[in-house]
């Protein structure tokens, strides 16, 4: 049996992103609609205090309400704008359904962030059926399902819009969890492709990869895979979510109008040096794991 860990304090507190500097203009984002899937979890957390202090209503999306709305009340004590949504996007109606209910209440929708997903470490020979098709369900499938209603609906409004993915960096494989890098690598391919599909409906699409960001997501690793995190790039050290969170508001804001289909990696250089074993290094490739 696995020993899971238990869970810690890791990334940034609320109190923390709502004071955390940024390049940022105050207003930058002012009377936009901006939906965050994942908007509960660290990097997607992130990034909805970011667009919410930017000026934008900020639209989260989440399987669990009580999260949402723990977090809607944090947003709103700071008086910014936001709504909680429970949905799961595995579910194209729910997704749909989703989508219209964002765009009735508030008229539009500007940027769609997809940052929900999750993953497991485990050797992918081990991989059940039923572990890789939850992953790749939600980490691909739900990506898919939010890009498509979106863009749907901006075509049918006429009203521009703008997609980020986050994934991971896959130029080089994170050892431990196969499922993710295959969810993420086709998530990155079909960015790519509907950027030229839809840019003649003025809508633009890309992906952040983050590297070793510490966030509550690292949770379902142990500490000693953490430990080893610092040292899987040439900075020697890991990122933040708030780093994720304005990369993405540059892709997603008007910073990034002429960028489609490309992937902007926030790695600290890792995909040139270094590697990630989630599962522990295995003694054949200089580890000490049996």
């Amino acid at each position: 049996m696995t020993d899971h860990p238990s869970p810690s304090k890791l990334g940034l507190s609320d109190a923390e992103f709502a004071v955390h500097p940024t390049v940022f203009a105050s207003d930058v984002l002012k009377d936009q609609v901006v939906v965050v899937s994942g908007g509960a979890g660290g990097i997607g957390r992130a990034i909805a205090w970011l667009c919410a202090r930017l000026g934008a209503h900020v639209a989260m999306v989440g399987r669990d309400g009580g999260k949402l709305d723990a977090l809607m009340a944090q947003l709103a004590g700071r008086g910014l704008k936001a709504s909680a949504h429970v949905a799961d996007i595995r579910e194209p109606d729910a997704v749909n359904g989703l989508l219209d209910t964002i765009w009735a209440a508030r008229g539009r929708v500007d940027s769609l962030i997809n940052s929900a997903g999750g993953q497991f470490p485990q050797a992918a020979i081990d991989f059940s059926v039923k572990g890789w098709n939850a992953v790749i369900n939600t980490n691909l499938n739900g990506t898919w399902y939010m890009m498509q209603a979106a863009a749907q609906r901006w075509r049918d409004h006429r009203h521009p819009g703008s997609i980020v993915n986050i994934v991971v960096v896959t130029t080089h494989g994170l050892y431990g969890i196969a499922h993710t890098i295959a969810a993420r690598s086709g998530v990155i391919g079909l960015s790519r492709a509907v950027a030229v599909e839809w840019a003649p409906l003025n809508i633009r699409v890309n992906c952040v990869a983050p590297g070793a960001i510490e966030s509550e997501g690292w949770n379902v690793y142990t500490p000693e895979a953490r430990a080893a995190y610092p040292r899987s790039n040439p900075m020697m050290r890991v990122g933040s979510p708030w780093d994720v969170a304005e990369a993405t508001v540059f892709l997603a804001g008007p910073s990034a109008k002429f960028v489609t289909g490309e992937t902007l990696t926030v790695d600290g250089g890792g995909q040139l040096w270094g590697e990630t074993w989630t599962t522990g290094k295995p003694a054949y490739f200089g580890g000490n794991v049996e």
